[in-house]
């Protein structure tokens, strides 16, 4: 079995952003470089914010079938 190399990160970042460049040109690489990932909701405050959307009657009726 061959064994790869793991390339440099600064490497590896400058043949994604070729590949896109080609791929995608300028702007569009740009747009998808400044993309930013949705910010993840501490979990106590997601489960808050799911109960209060939350029907108790619906909800007992599909846990328990009611």
């Amino acid at each position: 079995m061959k064994q790869k190399k793991i390339m440099v990160e600064d490497k590896l970042l400058q043949q994604i952003i070729k590949i896109l460049m080609e791929k995608l040109g300028p702007v569009e690489t740009s747009r998808f470089l400044t993309l930013s990932s949705k910010k993840r909701i501490e979990s106590v405050k997601r489960h808050q914010q799911w109960q209060a959307k939350l029907n108790k009657d619906t909800f007992f009726h599909d846990v328990f079938r009611l």
